[in-house]
């Protein structure tokens, strides 16, 4: 048998060898990801209950779609978490990461503090927050009394948050203005309890950051904010993509949160009706799967065109150190 045989059997075994210890990953992915997508497809153009077999309706469930006063009522509210969410996130990550990049002692200790919250069960974490948001004995109003402040009915009032995303575009400061706090500014209030997974990324950027380039920037008389806006920044900016990309992905989907910590209603006014919750009481509640699968479409349209639209502008303020 010449060299160039045995060489072909070798790669023949081990292409075959390869593909069997893939093979139940294969197979969990064509079951579990690829057929429930094809499914989701077909039922988005079907009348479909799940107990009884679905009837095609064609653009029937599309067409709706532009008809659901509360379906727009949740995209606004999901905007809204959005818009200011994943920004405060980002910088309450990125300014922890900062402070806990100092050479303090107890560093390790104060690391472990801010990070234990991330990994806290998001039912669990949900809870905690609704007795520190609660109006009548809530930790957060009793602070507010014992400093003297005035109080506020928190996840009690949702509907307290009148202006839209809307009201934002076209009047924005009559908008702030009548913005009081209530459910949507808590819940955001509480998205930054687990920014410790972001902390750490964060954290992991600013050990790549050259201390040469902040020698020269000293030795040239710049402050600390100068520092921070011309080298931290810069070189940060890939590890920040990345967050608010993610960020922009898990707020879209935004829902366990809001679910156990208004009973899944949707609060008063449907003012904490998030597009995820809408599309969980369709398909789940009120048995219209067929509906619910054209709204997931939308979900992932929406998802994308705002992924590619910011990846498209992305190299205009993300800097890849050494490209």
């Amino acid at each position: 048998m010449g060299r160039a045989t045995r060489k072909s059997l070798l790669e023949r075994t081990n292409t075959r060898n390869g593909l069997l210890f893939v093979l139940p990953s294969l197979i969990g992915l064509a079951v579990f990801t690829a057929y429930p997508v094809v499914s989701l497809l077909y039922y988005s153009f079907c009348r479909y209950t799940a107990l009884k077999p679905p009837t095609w309706v064609g653009l029937a469930n599309y067409r709706m779609l532009f008809h659901d006063r509360l379906l727009l009522e949740s995209l606004v509210n999901t905007a809204f978490y959005t818009v200011f969410a994943v920004p405060l996130g980002i910088i309450v990550a990125f300014s922890l990461a900062v402070l806990l990049n100092a050479k303090v002692k107890g560093l390790a200790v104060f690391r472990t503090i801010f990070y234990i919250p991330s990994i806290v069960p998001v039912v669990a974490s949900s809870v905690l927050w609704l007795w520190v948001l609660n109006p009548d004995y809530g930790l957060l109003n009793t602070l507010l009394q014992w400093l003297h402040l005035p109080t506020s009915g928190w996840m009690a009032q949702p509907d307290n948050i009148k202006p839209g995303l809307m009201d934002f575009l076209q009047h924005p400061i009559s908008a702030f203005r009548e913005l009081s706090f209530g459910a949507k500014p808590a819940l955001i209030l509480m998205s930054t309890w687990g920014v410790g997974g972001s902390m750490v990324i964060y954290l992991a950027g600013l050990q790549d950051v050259p201390q040469e380039l902040y020698e020269a920037a000293s030795l040239d008389g710049a402050t600390g904010w100068q520092k921070t806006r011309h080298i931290t920044i810069p070189f940060m900016s890939p590890y920040i993509f990345f967050t608010a990309i993610m960020g922009i992905i898990g707020s879209v989907q935004y829902f366990t949160q809001a679910w156990v910590m208004t009973g899944g209603t949707g609060g008063p006014a449907n003012s904490t009706m998030f597009f995820a919750m809408y599309l969980f009481q369709n398909a789940f509640q009120m048995f219209k799967m067929g509906y619910a699968c054209a709204m997931a479409w939308l979900l992932f349209l929406v998802i994308l065109g705002v992924t590619l639209l910011i990846f498209r502008s992305s190299a205009r303020y993300v800097y890849y150190g050494g490209s």
